[in-house]
């Protein structure tokens, strides 16, 4: 990833993207690509076991599928406050369950469990593969990502479901979503695993947990006659994950006077709930920003003064008008792919945005010559949520909820505006350089 701030309608933003998407199939391995990018910029990884100094400069902490990372510049005095850009690594997907190994009238099958909300029938009829990370018995972690064709969960034909296509298709989550991998009637325990630790380089008598799930193969690519859309999967919220990356590597460095403290928060967990030690309602966000004040030699006091002046931009995938289906969005709010990132509001706090939130996105956007557009939902349809409000709540901080808008949402595979993930890379390197 480059250390400049991405330019409007500069492909190589996108192409990067791209490249980050394929290379990321689980959030273990977002938070890896994300680590290698910090490194490149200078950044550099601190443990949380171990003691920290308050020097200037890069670093950043990694917890499972979570990472903040944080840049303080020369002369930050304890209080600065900070500006924070805040994502999730996951996905709606089809994970691994504990026994996997199990099958059916002659079929090799894997036993999945469904994480998130996810459209159940984009994961028919395509090939899958299987990545995440084994826990190995000396305490120790390794990535694995087997990335080729391996798994299929195949759909039932309309000659044995003939109403299918005037009825609509009905998913049993149990008993229709368990995927093929093979032929045989000697359902063997621990099969799959034995398979992993080979790819991975392991012998299975090392592996002894395991975060498995499973991701589509098909390569992000250019859409449309003018190549103006991308397709792509996990862009909720990889797309995300990525532009802030951008942003805080183009910034780090480059802050003259320290009025801010720039900062990439990026959450595991978002897709059910945020209740876990890598999500957002977690402690981690918060046990990083105080130990940097503190490690700066600050007071409780400073760090009330720090938290008051913080400001966070809540960046995740929002919806764009459906050509199909629009009645279900709000008449007077339809955000349109390759507009520009969306300010998403809603009264009821499901997005945090308020008024004074909008004058700090709308200043950034500014700033940088981006287009912006508004995202409400339509008042008949329940409307989605984000980290935003839990990050407000939890640390009492102004949080923005901001994002690109994209088609299929929570598809295995989904699409926006070729040239929105970099306008949003161009706005939160904006917000962060103030």
């Amino acid at each position: 990833m480059s250390s400049r701030a991405p330019g409007p309608f500069d492909r190589g933003h996108t192409d990067e993207l791209m490249s980050f998407l394929a290379a990321s199939p689980s959030p273990y391995h977002a938070v890896a690509n994300v680590g290698v990018r910090l490194e490149k910029a200078g950044f550099r990884q601190v443990q949380e076991t171990d003691a920290w100094d308050g020097t200037a400069g890069g670093r950043y902490v990694v917890r499972g599928g979570a990472v903040i990372a944080w840049y303080v510049p020369e002369g930050a005095a304890a209080h600065t406050p900070f500006r924070i850009v805040g994502a999730h690594t996951d996905s709606p997907n089809l994970r691994v369950k504990p026994l996997p190994d199990t099958g059916s009238a002659g079929w090799r099958q894997v036993a999945v469990e469904i994480y998130g909300g996810t459209l159940l029938n984009t994961w028919l009829d395509r090939d899958l593969g299987l990545a995440g990370r084994l826990s190995l018995r000396d305490g120790s972690t390794r990535l694995v990502n087997v990335d080729r064709a391996l798994l299929r969960v195949p759909q039932l034909a309309v000659h044995l479901d003939r109403s299918v296509n005037t009825e609509g298709l009905k998913l049993d989550k149990q008993r229709h979503m368990q995927p093929i991998w093979g032929l045989g009637n000697d359902v063997r325990e621990g099969d799959l695993i034995r398979f992993l630790a080979e790819e991975a380089g392991l012998s299975a008598g090392e592996v002894t947990g395991w975060d498995l799930m499973v991701h589509p193969v098909e390569a992000p690519s250019y859409l449309g006659r003018d190549r103006e859309l991308l397709a792509g999967p996990r862009m909720d919220n990889l797309l995300s994950v990525h532009a802030g990356t951008a942003a805080l590597t183009a910034v780090a460095g480059d802050v003259a006077e320290p009025s801010y403290i720039p900062v990439l928060a990026a959450f595991d967990h978002e897709e059910n709930g945020s209740q876990s030690d890598t999500g957002a309602e977690g402690p981690l966000l918060g046990s990083v920003l105080e130990r940097s004040v503190f490690a700066r030699g600050g007071t409780y006091e400073d760090r009330a003064r720090a938290f008051a002046g913080t400001v966070c931009l809540s960046s995740d995938t929002g919806h764009a008008v459906h050509p199909n289906y629009p009645e279900r969005h709000d008449p007077t709010h339809h955000p349109r792919a390759n507009g520009g990132p969306i300010l998403k509001v809603n009264v009821n706090q499901r997005y945090a945005t308020d008024g004074s939130g909008r004058a700090v996105f709308a200043a950034a956007c500014e700033r940088a010559g981006v287009p912006w557009q508004t995202f409400v939902s339509n008042n008949a349809m329940p409307c989605g949520t984000t980290i935003g409000p839990i990050t407000a709540a939890r640390h009492g901080i102004q949080t923005v909820d901001i994002g690109v808008a994209i088609l299929s949402m929570h598809s295995a595979r989904e699409l926006c505006g070729a040239d929105d993930p970099y306008l949003l890379a161009n706005a939160l390197t904006a917000f962060l350089a103030e």
